[in-house]
């Protein structure tokens, strides 16, 4: 190692210790790693065979790398400086972050332990800056599973975890003695616990929301006590006192005081937000060998680099020019993800917002007004067992909204009209199950916030609504779509609940609005979740079905929004899933296809979104704004910023980390999309050849346009397509051909890596 470099290195570890402070740290899993030195003019990739090397590279960008090499990245032990302080020392796996390793902050914090692609996932420990230290389970850079939580003020936490909070059952412990024994829910109190003082005192019952809430006991050290049901609402509360003994010193006691005052100082901490996640991180891997250093390219040609440390992928002897900007190698599996820079425009929200004047205001008030009336109806708790009767297409239920108010149904400025639902049982079991909560749902869609239209009719004719918060789309629906949906509903239950991770549409409910008067005019539509809902900002998204009949955008490069959405022969990548992804995948696509042939569905497609790490103009994210359930007007006046998808529903400065951040299968998931290109052919071919061009994204799938049977007017279509194409080539073809060529081409878009 020469001297200059062996300077800089113990130089710049000097300046991360000093600016990490004396701070205790857990023993280090790894033993000290020497390095030898590669000469500069020695190729240590041999041609025909792969060696591991030991190299050491001061990247154009500053940053520094020292450890284990093979071919196009590191592999084995080593240890990577950024110029921001931040250091990993560890194990890698073909350029990746991967095995057991120590991360390190410029503040002085630490995690040591198991990472997995980037991510901090498996056993590990985090120590804070501030001593904040957690050692358990994570999963994806979130706490999950079995761990330990101590505090810089003294406080305690042995327990289970979920998607960063605690979640499940747990034991909490306050500097001062107080402590609590039960169950958690998003990181409060909820369900069966206890709660014990340091003078005696302790309480036994119900909470919710880190409150009491319920039947419950307060017994005072003394022996005497108070039973009764609990509420933060003086007007809810009551119970009864029994002294112990002849003991009557609480006789005076007030209830409220459980929350005025015995509760005020057991308030739970939060852990330390961490500046930035490993996982974002990029790696700024460069081939620092000679040819690189003499401005050529691993195959010799020539190669111009801005100022910036950016190579431009510009040939000096063919002319060609790539959008592209970064380092881009090819070496089949073993290449090391670039970031793209695609020229994207900084992605807005889709659609109009419907404020008072729009064509569609009134019928946007009658919809919040239907929403609230049938979710905030009183009804028993709801079984997951559902009777047969619940799913007959005539349980529906006709209310009736005149605009100076009834019984049931509050004033409204809007005209007199008619509301129905559809199978109200199944769907407030189907939100149940699919853990929507009563309350955000209502606040979503019947907020103070107005929905947004977008700007054209689907293909079917159906209009579309988001809410403000983007986290459900509202679809009119025919009467034809209406009578599908409903004949498939008990098989459509029956499929979701058997498979949680299924990739079909989530549906929460179905309505009729009919407007009374000489229109007598009736809007059906259907109320489903959001695909594209999430912190990450889309970059591009494709509708994909399998065939090649129409299957084209044809737009120009130029005019492709991030909210454009693209088709099968507008796909130039396919998608690399890490195995155990990859596996399930598989798995929950052929359950989701067998259940659409099975109902005799068909022209369905798997639309997919990309969001690509490291993009500069979108990764900005705006915390959500308050809510405040109520029957205001929407006023179609959101103070959010049109520039980037927002978070919903949540407070986000009571996290410790964005619930959206969660991975399950379709939703957060990081992945590889490698480009590919099409040969020139008459025939449209409909996956291209892999180029070997590898970057890292986050990607988002699910299965849509469930509700298209193969009735008299798609067996019409396909007779007369038939005759003037190749019937392969066409959507509208039986359920059962269907489902096989959707296959195909979806298993060969989206593969193992």
């Amino acid at each position: 190692m020469s001297k200059e470099l062996t300077g800089f290195v113990k130089a710049w570890e000097a300046a991360v210790r000093k600016s990490a402070g004396p701070k205790k740290r857990a023993n280090s899993i790894f033993t000290p790693m020497s390095v030898a030195h590669v000469d500069d003019d020695d190729d240590a990739r041999n041609v025909g065979e792969v060696s591991v090397s030991q190299v050491e590279k001061i990247l154009p960008n500053g940053d520094f790398y020292t450890g284990q090499w093979l071919e196009s990245g590191p592999h084995g032990q080593g240890k990577y400086l950024w110029t921001d302080g931040c250091m990993y020392f560890g194990e890698w796996q073909k350029g990746a972050i991967m095995g057991k390793g120590r991360f390190s902050w410029p503040s002085g914090a630490t995690y040591e332990g198991d990472f997995k692609s980037g991510y901090m996932d498996g056993k590990g420990t985090y120590i804070g800056s501030s001593g904040d230290t957690y050692k358990g389970c994570w999963v994806t850079e979130l706490r999950h599973g079995q761990g330990t939580q101590s505090y810089p003020n003294g406080d305690f936490y042995d327990g289970e975890w979920r998607k960063g909070l605690q979640n499940g059952h747990g034991r909490y412990q306050w500097k001062n003695g107080n402590h609590y024994i039960g169950q958690w829910r998003n990181g409060l109190f909820y369900g069966n616990g206890t709660m014990m003082w340091s003078n005696g005192n302790r309480y036994d019952g119900c909470w919710e929301e880190g409150l009491p809430r319920g039947n419950g006991t307060f017994r005072w050290g003394d022996g005497s006590f108070y039973v009764g049901v609990w509420s933060r609402d003086p007007k809810e509360q009551s119970g009864t006192y029994y002294p112990s003994g002849s003991c009557v010193g609480h006789l005076e006691w007030d209830p409220q005081e459980l929350f005025s005052v015995d509760l005020a100082e057991c308030s739970v901490c939060a852990c330390e937000k961490v500046a930035i996640y490993p996982s974002q991180k990029i790696l700024n891997i460069l081939e620092v060998d000679k040819m690189t250093r003499k401005g050529t390219d691993l195959n010799g040609r020539t190669r111009w680099m801005s100022g910036d440390a950016r190579v431009s992928n510009y040939s000096s002897e063919d002319g060609s020019y790539s959008s592209y900007e970064g380092s881009r190698t090819s070496h089949g599996d073993n290449s090391v993800p670039r970031v793209p820079h695609l020229r994207l425009k900084a992605p807005k929200k889709q659609g109009e917002t419907i404020s008072k004047g729009h064509k569609n205001y009134d019928l946007m008030l009658n919809l919040q007004l239907g929403i609230r009336h049938a979710v905030g109806r009183p009804a028993p708790s709801t079984s997951l067992d559902l009777k047969s009767s619940a799913f007959d297409p005539k349980e529906k239920v006709w209310t009736k909204f005149p605009p100076e108010g009834s019984k049931h149904t509050p004033p409204h400025p809007s005209c007199e009209f008619r509301w129905k639902d559809y199978c109200p049982v199944v769907f407030r079991a189907l939100r149940k199950l699919f853990k929507v909560d009563p309350a955000d749902y209502m606040i979503s869609l019947c907020g103070n916030d107005a929905l947004r239209e977008l700007s054209s009719p689907g293909k079917s004719g159906s209009f579309f609504y988001l809410t403000n918060d983007d986290r459900y789309m509202i679809k009119t629906m025919k009467k034809s779509e209406v009578k599908v949906f409903l004949r498939m509903l008990p098989g459509y239950y029956k499929h979701v609940r058997a498979f949680e991770n299924t990739l079909v549409t989530k549906f929460f409910g179905l309505h009729c609005v009919k407007l009374t008067g000489t229109a007598q005019k009736k809007v059906r539509f259907v109320i489903m979740g959001n695909l594209f809902c999430s912190q990450y900002a889309i970059h591009r998204r494709f509708d994909l079905k399998g065939s090649t009949f129409g299957r084209t955008t044809d737009k120009p490069e130029s005019e492709i929004e991030p909210t454009t959405t693209l088709k099968d022969l507008d796909l130039n990548y396919i998608f690399r899933l890490r195995k155990s992804w990859f596996q399930e995948f598989s798995r929950q696509v052929n359950k989701d296809c067998d259940f659409l042939e099975q109902e005799r569905i068909m022209d369905y497609s798997m639309l997919v979104g990309l969001h690509f790490r490291g993009m500069s103009c979108s990764d900005n994210v705006t915390p959500p704004s308050g809510y405040s359930p109520g029957t205001t007007t929407p006023t179609g006046n959101g103070n959010m910023d049109d520039g980037a998808p927002r978070l919903s529903g949540v407070d986000v400065d009571h996290l410790v980390v964005d619930p959206s951040r969660w991975i399950q299968l379709g939703i957060n998931m990081p992945a590889r999309a490698e480009s590919t290109v099409r040969k020139s052919c008459d025939t449209p071919q409909l996956v291209g050849q892999p180029t070997g061009e590898l970057y890292e994204i986050i990607i988002f799938f699910g299965i849509i346009d469930i509700l298209q049977d193969y009735d008299i007017s798609k067996k019409l279509e396909h007779a007369y397509k038939s005759f003037q194409y190749d019937a392969t080539t066409i959507s509208a073809v039986d359920p059962r051909l269907y489902s096989r060529r959707f296959r195909d081409f979806i298993f060969r878009v989206f593969v193992e890596d």
